[in-house]
């Protein structure tokens, strides 16, 4: 005998029960603080007396009176297209050299990856200042003096710490070159092309979707960079505000000053800023990457 079917109220009743620890944990940790944090966008609050409305103050301050909050957006754009690149190409150049490997693709494919497991970490990021310190490993090697001293420099060892968590990406990119046929580049051998041309008109075409992937991925972690930059400043975002990234400064502004209300409008404004950029790049997408089962770009 066929067994009764259950209703489809029923049905959907059990598939609430299932979803209802997500849905919980959705309403309660992330869409009711963000509610609460954008009234606080419009209030004076201090975490000890009461929000008081104040409208618009905060975001016209925020662009027209404080220098600080252009610094930290200079700042984090500069680190967001020096570290972005430079982490994205030398991932999928590890990914390519871990491709040909016959031997040992398990372990090093491991090794590569450890980086990203413990580069947020703030002990990684505290021995990463003592490094390009006064005195440290970069300084005995190469004679310049302690990076995280020089304005100039300092910034650059922020976004250093950054490029050698390439693990995560470099992993994506190795499962996307093992999707590509082989009998794309055999074609293209016969054809005379190079391993350069091949590079070029064949791995990074069809490679295009995990690229655009991958620099969604990093660019909107890149945008929230906390941890390296409070670590290597000591967190000053020194020297001369030279790594004062926008969540650093957000977090003097909320957590040292006590002006919640302001970090309440900093946080929205971040969060309009990342969703415009990945806005942007889904936009450019259509014009360069590239889906195998559509046949176009």
């Amino acid at each position: 005998t066929t067994p009764k079917r259950r209703p489809r109220r029923e049905r959907e009743g059990a598939a609430w029960v299932f979803l209802s620890p997500w849905v919980l944990g959705a309403i309660v940790l992330t869409l009711l603080p963000m509610a609460v944090s954008l009234y606080l966008s419009f209030t004076d609050y201090d975490l000890f007396n009461p929000p008081k409305w104040v409208g618009l103050r905060n975001y016209v301050q925020m662009f027209t009176e404080d220098p600080r909050y252009w610094r930290s957006v200079v700042t984090t754009l500069t680190y967001v297209v020096v570290a972005v690149p430079l982490q994205l190409a030398l991932a999928l150049v590890v990914a390519l050299a871990l491709k040909g490997m016959k031997r040992g693709k398990g372990f090093y494919r491991s090794a590569f990856y450890a980086p990203s497991l413990l580069g947020a970490s703030m002990s990684i990021a505290l021995v990463w200042r003592a490094v390009f310190n006064d005195g440290g490993t970069v300084d005995n090697l190469l004679g310049t003096g302690g990076w995280v001293n020089k304005p100039g420099w300092a910034l650059l060892a922020v976004a250093l710490l950054t490029v050698w968590q390439f693990g995560a990406p470099m992993v994506i990119f190795l499962a996307g070159l093992q999707q590509i046929p082989a009998e794309l580049y055999e074609a293209a051998a016969v054809d005379g092309a190079s391993k350069w041309r091949q590079f070029l008109s064949v791995t990074v075409p069809m490679l295009s979707p995990v690229l655009f992937f991958n620099l969604v991925l990093q660019t909107i972690q890149a945008f929230q960079v906390f941890t390296p930059a409070f670590a290597v400043s000591a967190g000053k975002g020194g020297p001369a505000d030279s790594t004062l990234v926008y969540t650093m400064y957000l977090y003097d502004r909320g957590f040292v000053a006590s002006h919640m209300g302001y970090a309440s409008a900093m946080a929205w404004v971040l969060l309009l800023v990342i969703g415009v950029v990945t806005a942007v790049l889904f936009r450019t997408s259509r014009s360069w990457v590239f889906y195998a089962s559509e046949g176009d770009r």
